[in-house]
């Protein structure tokens, strides 16, 4: 696995992947010292989730579990009976109540006898997942459907394989710790502070290490892909989107440009911090040619400025180079 700086001409691919390759079925790659990062497979088309290890005093913190069904079961075995043999998971942070996340929690958490880790909205959606196939909620959900337009055929799908993928959590531990936005969470010689957002889920959490410029961004940051952000039965007048845009509203305010991201999906990623690496990122609907990309940098350089007289970034030089970050 050979890292790479890259930079194309989309907003997703203008950003910069230190690693060129995914870890394997049974390998794990240390992307810090005593950061590792593991990938699972999903059976469907968003086919793997990353899960990352904190040294943690004599063990490691694991965030997140992986998905619910003997598969993963197995993966996790080959795992801890090779790369991670010996290794002891002190405890188990599970960043939202979604099956691919939360699915496993109950299964590490008796084999290594650690507490389990959530933010209280998110422990109770999984227990409302787990328990959500009473006939008064499926007709609850029937209604919702139909309500939007959606015939008796596609509604019976739905409610049929469509709701699976939420049952696929092995039995959660009847009791968990408490993590809430704002709290600082002390992991080996790390100090995290915990952010939570909406939309995708309800509270997912999120992890900030600012003196190692490192961000555990769950599902709430991806890099090629959005995340899901839908209403359901059980909120229907829910505004989601709403919820989604204003947590990334808040992180742009919150977060230097200048972090590793480590995501739930895809690869970790560094943002881009000069004015040329930003070109693709806010100009990213049309492939420019010399012409436009002289108007291109310019306005982008122009809108860099304003920003620093306004006080909403600060710019330093780094090997001659301009590079900013936000306030």
């Amino acid at each position: 696995m050979n890292p790479k700086t890259d930079t194309v001409q989309s907003s997703a691919e203008a950003l910069r992947y230190p690693w060129e390759q995914h870890p394997g079925p049974e390998e794990i790659v240390e992307v810090r010292p005593g950061v590792l990062w593991a990938r699972l497979k999903l059976p469907f088309r968003l086919n793997h989730v990353n899960i990352y290890l904190l040294a943690d005093g004599d063990g490691y913190a694991m965030i997140d579990a992986g998905f619910g069904n003997e598969e993963t079961i197995e993966a996790w075995t080959r795992l801890f009976e090779g790369p991670l043999k010996g290794v002891n998971i002190t405890r188990l942070i599970v960043t939202h109540s979604h099956p691919d996340h939360v699915g496993l929690a109950g299964w590490i958490v008796e084999r290594f006898n650690c507490p389990l880790v959530m933010t209280q909205v998110e422990y109770l959606q999984s227990v409302y997942h787990q328990n959500r196939g009473t006939e008064e909620r499926r007709e609850a959900q029937r209604l919702f459907f139909r309500r939007h337009g959606m015939d008796e055929s596609l509604t019976e799908k739905l409610l049929g394989r469509g709701q699976d993928y939420l049952k696929r959590v092995s039995v959660l531990p009847p009791s968990y710790r408490r993590i809430s936005h704002g709290d600082e969470v002390v992991i080996g010689t790390r100090r995290f502070k915990v952010i939570t957002g909406g939309g995708h889920a309800l509270d997912q959490a999120m992890l900030y290490c600012a003196d190692d410029k490192l961000f555990l961004s769950a599902d709430q940051v991806l890099s090629k892909i959005s995340p899901n952000v839908s209403v359901w039965a059980v909120e229907p007048d829910q505004n989601s989107l709403g919820e989604y845009l204003a947590s990334l509203a808040s992180l742009t305010t919150t977060l230097p440009y200048d972090l590793l991201v480590l995501p739930g999906h895809g690869v970790p990623f560094y943002v881009p911090q000069t004015s040329r690496a930003l070109v693709p990122v806010v100009f990213n609907k049309h492939v420019l040619d010399e012409h436009q990309m002289g108007f291109a940098a310019g306005e982008l350089v122009a809108h860099v400025n304003y920003m620093i007289v306004e006080g909403r970034l600060t710019a330093e030089t780094k090997d001659g180079v301009l590079q900013f970050r936000t306030t």
